[in-house]
């Protein structure tokens, strides 16, 4: 339960920040690079310090660079139509859509041979179950549909190219140090040459340092946690947590609408992640 524990307390903090960045976007205070800027500028100190301070162990083998560089460019595009899907559409649709990502995947783990109990493949499928009834009975917004469900499906390949490294090649702190960099350029490079910007100064800002504190330690958490657990658990948990809590902000921040499906939809997908985690071989 170590990996289940650490979702939960990261996502408190996901939504937060996220939360943080719709609403000062909304008003103008900060730009979609800044945004991304924010949100990765302390995990990537973070692991620094980790490994310079921390007693971790940095290693990297350039055997992983067949999975890493595709990683490392698709982990871009992802930040990119993450963070314009998160602005975009309603906070409960984008993080329902994104629970695509849960039973691909399970399929990518049952090809690498991890072991998935018969219980959890039906929690799984309870999860999706809880997504159709939503689509069905038009209980999410059509805003930023596309781009939700987008950033859901490069997150299967991202992560399973993440969990593979980890296991293979490289050591967490390195494999995510070198990533959250690589990042942050990305970012810092785009605001400046696209809108002559310097993200930089949103760090003058309290609440703008705040957000990207706290989106920070939420990245932290959940790069531990996939230590503890195949990656369609942690998922699971990481996609079910942000739910409840998407649900509960878009209700008293964001006045979204059909609250009651979403709550129904949400319970069903409680009881798939009861079974996932009771039922999980890797999870203590």
């Amino acid at each position: 339960m170590i990996g289940i524990g650490l979702v939960f307390i990261g996502e408190f903090f996901q939504e937060l920040g996220t939360s943080l960045a719709k609403y000062e976007f909304a008003h103008k205070k900060e730009s979609l690079y800044a945004i991304g800027f924010l949100n990765g500028l302390w995990a990537t100190l973070f692991f620094i310090l980790w490994g310079v301070f921390g007693g971790g162990e940095f290693v990297f083998s350039t055997a992983s660079l067949p999975t890493f560089i595709p990683r490392a460019l698709l982990e871009i595009a992802m930040q990119f139509v993450t963070i314009q899907a998160v602005i975009t559409a309603e906070r409960s649709t984008f993080t329902f859509l994104r629970i695509f990502t849960i039973p691909l995947l399970l399929v990518v783990d049952l090809v690498l041979l991890y072991p998935i109990a018969f219980e959890q493949i039906v929690g799984i499928c309870i999860i999706v179950a809880a997504l159709i009834i939503l689509l069905l009975n038009h209980g999410l917004s059509r805003r930023g549909k596309m781009l939700s469900l987008a950033s859901g499906v490069i997150a299967v390949i991202t992560i399973s190219l993440y969990k593979y490294d980890i296991t293979h090649y490289n050591s967490v702190i390195a494999e995510q140090t070198i990533i959250h960099l690589i990042l942050l350029c990305a970012m810092v490079v785009t605001a400046e040459v696209r809108l002559k910007e310097n993200v930089f100064r949103c760090l003058l800002n309290p609440m703008l340092l705040l957000q990207s504190l706290v989106a920070g330690i939420a990245g932290v958490l959940l790069s531990v946690a996939l230590v503890f657990a195949p990656a369609s658990i942690i998922m699971a948990a990481k996609r079910s947590f942000e739910i409840l809590g998407a649900i509960v902000s878009g209700r008293a921040y964001f006045h979204e609408k059909n609250v009651a499906l979403k709550l129904f939809a949400c319970a069903l997908i409680a009881l798939g992640l009861s079974l996932i985690a009771y039922f999980s071989p890797l999870t203590s």
